[in-house]
């Protein structure tokens, strides 16, 4: 069975002390692709030694987080993210989006730098990966704009309802699905199974959103398996099925 990770943040300090073991779990598992995004330019150096560590498995992606938009470096971050995206070795753009959890303040200029990477991902004829939290109706706004068909990608870590996932399939997008569908609250898992499998790519977001009976600790890249099971009851399918179809979904969306 293989399983593709579509959003894991394999750089992070909270894998400083085990990261060779936390991988040896995934590959274990059958996790053979792990997508990696990108946050801004200090967590670069990072970024490339994983993998430079794991060239077969690990991909990247380059964009500027919207959590890291700030007034006084977005532009010189933004130069940077087309500066490696002009190399050619990446995979998608991102993750790039709108927060409105941490800072409504910036708002405008998250938009404004979402719309550059969306154009630079349009040109390139990458896929881009989504950040959104709590700014559906701002990420939405951006989408409308720039709507078109070499517009596609994942919206990571989908938690919006019914109606704003059929906007997002609408828009060439998958829904990246990862723990919060295991949650007791976490209501997606109440529509998911209206969603044709076509259109979902699993992820878990580590170290962070780890899945039940995990929540609250450190998430892995081996507990994108976990998704999966959530899936095959949601779907009332084999999981063996899930993980086939959200693979092949995934290998489409990176053009492996």
């Amino acid at each position: 069975m293989i399983l593709i990770d579509t959003h894991t943040h394999l750089y992070s300090e909270e894998f400083e002390s085990d990261r060779t073991q936390m991988m040896e779990r995934a590959l274990a598992v059958g996790v053979e692709h792990f997508f990696v995004p990108a946050i801004d330019s200090s967590y670069f150096n990072g970024m490339q030694q994983i993998q430079q560590q794991y060239p077969q498995n690990v991909h990247l992606m380059m964009g500027l987080h919207p959590c890291y938009v700030k007034p006084e470096t977005f532009e010189q971050e933004l130069a940077f993210v087309e500066q490696e995206l002009a190399k050619g070795t990446y995979v998608a753009v991102g993750e790039i989006g709108v927060d409105m959890y941490w800072d409504k303040s910036t708002l405008k200029i998250q938009q404004q730098a979402f719309q550059t990477q969306i154009q630079w991902a349009k040109k390139l004829g990458l896929p881009i990966n989504i950040h959104c939290r709590d700014a559906f109706d701002a990420v939405f706004e951006v989408l409308d704009q720039e709507k078109s068909d070499n517009l596609f990608g994942i919206f990571h870590c989908f938690t919006g309802d019914f109606n704003q996932a059929e906007r997002a399939l609408n828009l060439n997008m998958k829904l990246g699905i990862g723990g919060v569908a295991t949650f007791k609250n976490g209501k997606i898992d109440q529509y998911l199974y209206q969603i044709p499998l076509e259109n979902i790519v699993l992820e878990t977001d580590s170290p962070y959103l780890a899945p039940a009976p995990h929540r609250g600790k450190r998430n892995e890249s081996s507990y994108v398996a976990l998704v999966a099971q959530k899936l095959a009851a949601i779907y009332n399918l084999p999981v063996e099925e899930i993980a086939q179809q959200t693979t092949k979904n995934a290998l489409n969306i990176f053009k492996l």
